[in-house]
């Protein structure tokens, strides 16, 4: 619900001030592409582009002014700055995780939706990544939401919510969602 891939049967869903349930198909896209910022758990690059075509592309489809510099620096703070150019179908498996998380930062968005960002790279690279991603949450006031089944890997965050069983848990208490009437 929060990426807005599905739509609520009933309730609705703000996000930075907007009810996103009224939004119709193409400004949901708009939406989506300029304040969330997707992490998934298979990098779905596009084989046929670069490194860097691929880390630049959700900005050209925002309509923003493309920078291959802010690109760059993200493609070297997850470790990838020798790759830019080579195709995404030539690059490892860690490597195109790499590149799909800088894709995913790089429109700032204010939440970033990242399901199992380190799952495929090894301890000390993820360490790199979590890093990334605490001090862009920092320095950008964005929101993480992360799934993943290595929670050590994140040290001390904000909030932990533990789904077991079908239940959402914070800590050893049922969690409930927060329902903002308006």
């Amino acid at each position: 619900m929060i990426g807005l891939l599905d739509s609520p049967t009933n309730g609705k869903i703000f996000i930075d001030g907007t009810n996103t349930t009224s939004l119709g198909d193409d400004e949901i896209s708009s939406f989506r592409n300029k304040k969330l910022g997707f992490i998934f758990q298979f990098s779905n690059l596009l084989s046929d582009l670069s490194v860097l075509e691929n880390v630049l592309l959700p900005m050209q489809i925002a309509g923003n002014n493309v920078t291959e510099k802010e690109a760059r620096n993200l493609l070297k703070a997850v470790g990838l700055e020798d790759q830019i150019h080579k195709r995404a179908n030539k690059i490892s498996g860690g490597q195109a995780q790499r590149v799909a998380i800088a894709r995913g930062l790089i429109n700032k968005p204010s939440i970033v939706l990242a399901d199992e960002p380190t799952g495929n790279l090894d301890s000390i690279t993820s360490e790199i990544i979590v890093q990334l991603m605490k001090s862009m949450a920092k320095k950008l006031n964005q929101t993480f939401i992360v799934v993943t089944h290595d929670r050590e890997h994140f040290g001390d965050v904000d909030r932990v919510i533990t789904i077991k069983d079908g239940k959402a848990f914070e800590g050893d208490q049922p969690f409930e969602m927060e329902i903002i009437e308006k």
